[in-house]
C-alpha cells in the first residue's frame, strides 16, 4: 500500500472519528434541550423548590452555583498563577521544580471523590469550616489548580524570551517585565485554561456532595460558613432520590447547567480572540 492511500485512509478515520464525537455531543445536548427548554419559565428559575422539591423553582441552586464557582475563581487563580510564574520564571531546573511538576500532573489524574474525601477531612472537619460555601470553594480550587498551573506555565512559555531581555535592556526590572509584559502576553492562555476549569469544577458533584451541598434548602445562605443546593448536586437528588418529581424539573435543571457551562466555555473563547486582537495591535 503506498503512502499516500495510507495517509488518505488515516485522515479519513481521523475524519470519521471527529465526526462521530460531535454526533455523539449533538445527541446529548438535543435529548437535554428538547426536554428540558420547556421547562425554563420564569417562575422555574426564580422560585425556590416546594413540596420536597417535586414542584417550584431551582433559584437557591443557582445562587449556590454561582457562589461556589466566585468562591473557586478566587482561591485558584491567583495560586495558579503564581505557581506557574514561579515555575518559569524563577524557579531552577532541579529535582524539586521536577517533583512539583509530577505532582501537578498527578495530581490532574485524582477522581474528583477524592478531593471531597479530602476537603471533608481537612476543610470540614479537621480546619473546622464545617460543611459550608468556604469548604466547598476550597475543594473545588483544589481540583482545578493542575489544570489552571498547567495551562499558564504552557502560556507563559509561548511568550517569547526576547521580550523579557528586551524589557530588562531597557531598565525594566523582573517584576515589572513579568507583570507589564509577559502576562499581558500570556494571558489568553491563561484565562482560556483557567475559565475551562472552572466550567469543570461548576459541573462536579463528587466535591461539594461531602463538603457543601445541601439536600433541601429552600434559602438563600447568609455567610461563607452556610450550606448552599448547587446545580450538579441538585441534578443528582431529584433524578434519583424523588421518584415522584415532575420529569420536566432534572431536564430542567441539566439544560440550566449546560446553558452555565456553555457559557462559561464562550467567555474564553471570546476573551482568548479579544486578546489576541488586543495583543496584535
Amino acid at each position: 500500500m503506498s503512502p499516500k492511500v495510507t495517509e488518505k485512509i488515516a485522515f479519513a478515520t481521523l475524519r470519521a472519528i471527529a465526526f462521530f464525537i460531535v454526533l455523539c455531543l449533538a445527541v446529548v445536548l438535543w435529548d437535554i434541550f428538547s426536554k428540558g427548554l420547556p421547562a425554563l419559565t420564569w417562575e422555574f428559575i426564580t422560585e425556590n423548590p416546594r413540596r420536597g422539591m417535586t414542584e417550584g423553582g431551582i433559584f437557591p441552586a443557582i445562587v449556590g452555583t454561582f457562589y461556589l464557582v466566585l468562591g473557586t475563581i478566587i482561591f485558584a487563580l491567583p495560586i495558579g498563577v503564581m505557581t506557574a510564574i514561579y515555575l518559569v520564571e524563577y524557579a531552577k531546573e532541579s529535582w524539586a521544580t521536577r517533583m512539583i511538576r509530577l505532582a501537578v500532573v498527578n495530581l490532574a489524574g485524582v477522581p474528583s471523590v477524592v478531593f471531597g474525601l479530602f476537603g471533608l477531612g481537612f476543610f470540614v472537619l479537621f480546619l473546622g469550616f464545617g460543611v459550608s460555601i468556604l469548604a466547598g470553594s476550597l475543594t473545588l480550587a483544589l481540583m482545578i489548580l493542575p489544570v489552571i498551573i498547567t495551562t499558564s506555565e504552557e502560556a507563559l512559555r509561548t511568550v517569547p524570551r526576547g521580550y523579557r531581555e528586551a524589557s530588562l535592556a531597557l531598565g525594566a526590572t523582573k517584576l515589572q517585565t513579568i507583570l507589564f509584559i509577559v502576562l499581558p502576553n500570556a494571558m489568553p492562555g491563561i484565562l482560556t485554561g483557567s475559565i475551562l476549569g472552572v466550567a469543570r469544577a461548576a459541573g462536579e458533584t463528587a466535591p461539594i456532595l461531602l463538603t457543601v451541598a445541601a439536600f433541601f434548602l429552600p434559602r438563600l445562605p447568609n455567610s461563607i460558613f452556610d450550606q448552599v443546593m448547587a446545580l450538579p448536586y441538585h441534578l443528582y437528588v431529584i433524578a434519583t432520590q424523588v421518584p415522584h418529581a415532575d420529569q420536566s424539573i432534572p431536564y430542567g435543571t441539566a439544560a440550566v447547567l449546560m446553558i452555565l457551562v456553555l457559557g462559561l466555555n464562550l467567555i474564553a473563547i471570546l476573551l482568548r480572540t479579544y486578546f489576541r486582537r488586543m495583543r496584535k495591535v
